[in-house]
């Protein structure tokens, strides 16, 4: 497939507004419920990509730097960094709102990869991401190494194999 789209088309915000039911005993809101947002808000700017259903292939190192507090709004923006042959890599950024203390903040950020599927719910080849700003360059850029690193990781690709990675380190 030659298609392509702009990483832009992949555009995704999703808010929600923390309640009681979404929140432990300390009153933050649980890191399974915003796994489970953070999922959804991923795979719709992987479908905006492809036009076809998605799955959820792997989710990178997931740190909290801010809990988000019961009342809080969050917002989970997503796009599609860059896509491979049937995979394609989602940048996702969790921000909370206190609205009584009109602050906003960063709660977390992430890389998910999902797969897309064709009709008979196998992989199927996605368009190409053309990056247009320099942040989104940069991310597209980077796409490949963080890729190599979960091959590695999920035993699907050896260390000697990654020449991005080997870039990093040695100078050949």
């Amino acid at each position: 497939m030659s298609e392509t789209k702009f990483a832009r088309e992949t555009a995704n915000v999703m808010t929600e507004l923390v309640l009681p039911n979404d929140t432990n005993t300390l009153g933050n809101l649980m890191g399974g419920r915003l796994m489970h947002w953070m999922d959804i808000a991923a795979a719709i700017a992987a479908m905006r990509l492809c036009n076809k259903p998605v799955v959820t292939a792997s989710v990178d190192n997931v740190s909290f730097a801010r809990p988000i507090k019961l009342g809080n709004i969050l917002s989970i923006e997503t796009k599609v960094t860059r896509s491979f042959n049937s995979s394609m890599e989602v940048y996702l950024k969790v921000s909370g709102e206190d609205l009584q203390e009109k602050t906003k903040y960063v709660s977390n950020e992430a890389y998910l990869t999902f797969v897309a599927l064709n009709p008979d719910g196998k992989p199927t080849k996605v368009p190409e991401v053309i990056p247009e700003t320099e942040e989104e360059k940069e991310r597209y850029n980077g796409a490949l190494r963080r890729r190599q690193l979960r091959l590695i990781l999920g035993g699907k690709m050896k260390v000697d194999e990654a020449v991005e990675l080997r870039a990093l380190f040695i100078k050949d």
